[in-house]
């Protein structure tokens, strides 16, 4: 089952069952790409229009150019949804292996690293989005800013979400430089 194929209403039962996952790493990528689904949508309502086609055009290939940086992260955003639970589910195959297995140790370390770095990466192309909305702002449709404010809400959200799984796998996590370094990347 693949989670980004699920109606909303399946994903939205999926997250509220006894299950761990999908948790809070897939719902921060949901939440984020919506961010920038909603962020396209402003952009969409805008191209078409006479105040946007008067411009220089300059500020248009800027806005477009924008534009589809959006669109590129909102795709990689969408894989992250279902590679956020593959990364959690690892975890948990990793520390199913027998205590006596000397391949325990290092399979737990490489699936808590994957179970970061997946996490780390919604976080980051989060905060990439909302840097491009300050010129989606400007330039935008002005009876769309209230999409684009709910637009840099969902972004934001999915940053924070991102960072505190980051965090939370860090628990226990006994590679201090490593644990430093991922720290450092939340803040």
């Amino acid at each position: 089952m693949t989670l980004i194929n699920l109606t909303i209403e399946d994903f939205s039962t999926e997250v509220a069952s006894n299950k761990p996952a999908p948790g809070g790493g897939s719902v921060s990528a949901l939440m984020a790409n919506l961010g920038t689904a909603l962020t396209r949508m402003v952009g969409a309502l805008t191209i078409t229009k006479k105040r946007f086609l008067r411009l220089d055009e300059e500020i248009k290939q800027e806005f477009n150019n924008n534009l589809e940086a959006i669109k590129t992260i909102q795709e990689q955003l969408k894989i992250l949804i279902d590679e956020d639970t593959k990364a959690y589910n690892k975890i948990v195959a990793a520390f199913k292996i027998p205590k006596d297995n000397e391949e325990r140790q290092e399979k737990i370390k490489k699936a808590t690293i994957a179970a970061i770095e997946v996490p780390l990466e919604i976080l980051r192309l989060a905060l990439k989005a909302l840097t491009k909305i300050p010129v989606i702002l400007k330039y935008g449709n002005p009876n769309a800013i209230s999409d684009l404010g709910v637009a840099a809400l969902a972004l934001s959200s999915g940053a924070e979400g991102g960072a505190m799984n980051v965090l939370i796998n860090l628990i226990g996590f006994e590679d201090e430089t490593l644990k430093a370094k991922y720290q450092s990347k939340t803040t």
